[in-house]
């Protein structure tokens, strides 16, 4: 089947009351990996690329894969920008066939941050493509994104609500606690916030930095409205650490495909492991 939006899935996922899981992609074997969980727990599932991804691949053949996974999907699948910075990047990224594009404004004045979302708006809503936002910093590395423990700061509920009326945004990603990267310690979300961002804003909210957070505490925050859930550290450690034991067993390999093949094993249980803590196993709409 054809990439779906993410708002379409997000859609469901906010009447039934569960996320769907939002994965980063970087390679061939890992577009493989969630494709194949998906189905493999018939969930719908959300391919996203960052920053990163699209300096290591290249937009074209990101895109490109994700559509010749999708054409031989039995689950829907959504094709989104994570962390877009600019409207240029955005329109690059729409053109080359991703079905939702995230533009963070979040360090951009509240102002600023809107007039920058209402353009992304703008131009996806008559392609049917969906539109993600940031309010407020999520703290960590994202690719070449750094947001120190200084500049991050979380967002506030009745800014949220403002910004939400004023861009007409599909989905908003909130600052609650998460944070990209590896954690030092467990990390605890401000679930007060996020019930008082809820209830003043009635879109799906989004959950970025999720690899490393408690699974109760993911299931609380779905509890409380989060409908997208993002994860990247948790595929590249299963992905890196089965390369790093397979060279350990044999140093002497030189096909990649019996180093990455295991890899990519690795990373569809992981991915698998989150669609059911996330609620989406079982929901895939054909």
């Amino acid at each position: 089947m054809s990439l779906v939006p993410v708002s379409v899935l997000l859609k469901t996922a906010e009447v039934e009351g569960y996320a769907v899981g939002a994965f980063n992609c970087n390679n061939l074997e890992i577009v493989q990996a969630i494709v194949a969980a998906a189905e493999a727990e018939n969930a719908p599932v959300i391919m996203q690329a960052s920053q990163g991804a699209i300096k290591y691949a290249g937009v074209d053949y990101i895109a490109a894969m994700a559509r010749v996974a999708a054409r031989g999907a039995r689950v829907p699948v959504a094709l989104h920008l994570d962390h877009g910075t600019s409207f240029d990047q955005v329109m690059r990224c729409m053109v080359a066939g991703f079905s939702s594009v995230m533009i963070d404004g979040s360090h951009l004045p509240l102002e600023q941050n809107i007039a920058l979302t209402r353009q992304v708006v703008a131009a996806a809503r008559p392609v049917g493509v969906s539109v993600e936002a940031e309010l407020g910093r999520i703290g960590g590395v994202e690719d070449d994104i750094v947001v120190t423990g200084r500049e991050a700061f979380f967002t506030d509920p009745d800014e949220a609500r403002y910004f939400v009326e004023q861009t007409g945004v599909d989905s908003l990603a909130v600052a609650v606690g998460t944070a990209h990267g590896r954690y030092k310690g467990e990390p605890r979300l401000d679930f007060e916030r996020l019930t008082r961002i809820k209830e003043l804003v009635h879109i799906p909210l989004v959950l970025h930095g999720a690899s490393g957070v408690p699974d109760e505490a993911i299931r609380e925050a779905i509890r409380r409205g989060v409908r997208k859930v993002n994860i990247d550290t948790n595929i590249r450690e299963a992905f890196v650490g089965a390369v790093r034991r397979k060279l350990d067993e044999n140093p002497q390999e030189i096909d990649p495909r019996k180093i990455l093949g295991p890899a990519r094993e690795a990373a569809i249980e992981v991915i698998r492991e989150k669609m059911r803590v996330f609620g989406c196993s079982g929901k895939a709409r054909g």
